[in-house]
């Protein structure tokens, strides 16, 4: 996006929350691969979205650093849960300490763990499911995620355009074909209906009929 066009946006924007500023600026400074927040404007259009869809459960697949279960977390219900599972364990004193701060520690259950093997024990349904772990993994998440949703629940699925390697044709490492692979079982899929929506590096959202 065109850095002009991205400094408006975010000029007309709601302001990031002041917590969530610090866990952003905490992340780029002390974790690897920062650029794998979320991010204000990812961030804030989560929340939005489950204020609108008002899930009771939600379940996300790849915490990192916690912004954007935070982001989703805050716009629950009182009775609302927020499950998410990280495999890194390393990542588990950044996370807590920013859930703290928020005062959402009720509300949000960490995992630490393969998501696949969480997953398949977990004795529950969802409301909302948000995909973000390992690529490579996208469409064993899905099987397992669409399962696991409630009738006219939503799946949301991040990175889907993987920086734009999924249209070239010369890209076949193992993220990139994990990425398609998602895509076109999506696609194919007559239990859900999709749209790609153009945000960071495209964010899928997908309705179980």
């Amino acid at each position: 996006m065109d850095i002009d066009l991205e400094k408006y946006i975010l000029e007309i924007s709601s302001p990031e929350d002041k917590i969530l500023n610090e866990l952003y600026r905490k992340t780029y400074t002390s974790v690897i691969n920062p650029h794998m927040i979320s991010g204000h404007i990812q961030g804030k259009l989560l929340e939005m979205l489950v204020r609108m869809i008002k899930p009771v459960n939600i379940l996300e697949i790849g915490t990192y650093t916690g912004y954007s279960a935070i982001s989703m977390a805050r716009a629950l219900p009182r009775d609302g849960r927020l499950y998410t599972i990280e495999i890194n364990d390393e990542l588990e004193d950044i996370c807590r300490e920013y859930i703290q701060k928020t005062g959402l520690e009720d509300k949000i259950i960490m995992y630490k763990g393969d998501a696949l093997d969480i997953m398949k024990e977990m004795n529950m349904s969802f409301d909302l499911i948000f995909i973000d772990g390992d690529k490579r993994q996208y469409p064993e998440y899905y099987e397992l995620a669409v399962n696991k949703l409630n009738k006219g629940g939503y799946i949301l699925a991040d990175n889907v355009l993987w920086d734009g390697k999924v249209v070239d044709p010369a890209q076949h490492d193992s993220m990139t074909e994990g990425i398609r692979r998602f895509n076109l079982m999506v696609k194919e899929d007559q239990r859900v209906e999709q749209l790609i929506v153009l945000v960071r590096d495209g964010l899928m959202i997908i309705r179980k009929y």
